[in-house]
């Protein structure tokens, strides 16, 4: 439905970023450099419910992360820079775009960069439990 990219210098940090209700599933790779990717269940009720999963994807690994709707997503860029391009199953819809803190202890990814560099939206992302339901 729509394809994204972006690029981002080493130590930057985007998300954890959904889209609701228009969610989105996403299938991740990584074309220059290298990041760690990251999925996180945020479906209340899930028997999964706030856990993640994480992985490096990289320009030379060829791997791809495919993050279903109702999760949420983030990387951060382990090399110098990095390029990552995801396909996207719905639109981009502004009015729906949530972005969920990044090191939310009720989540607790453990990012391999202590002091990221963060958009002033993933500065100000909110905890998991503040989503409305």
């Amino acid at each position: 439905m729509q394809d994204n990219h972006s690029l981002s210098q080493k130590g930057t940090l985007r998300g954890l970023h959904v889209q609701l209700p228009l969610s989105q599933g996403k299938l991740v790779r990584c074309t220059e450099g290298e990041i760690f990717d990251v999925a996180v269940d945020i479906r209340r009720g899930s028997p999964t419910f706030a856990q993640w999963y994480g992985v490096e994807l990289s320009a030379a690994n060829f791997r791809q992360l495919w993050v279903p709707p109702d999760f949420a997503h983030g990387f951060c860029v382990l090399s110098e820079r990095a390029q990552v391009e995801y396909k996207c199953t719905a639109l981009y819809d502004p009015a729906g775009d949530l972005s969920i803190a990044w090191d939310d202890p009720a989540i607790g990814i453990e990012w391999p960069v202590a002091a990221p560099l963060l958009s002033p939206k993933d500065q100000t992302a909110q905890r998991l439990a503040e989503l409305a339901d």
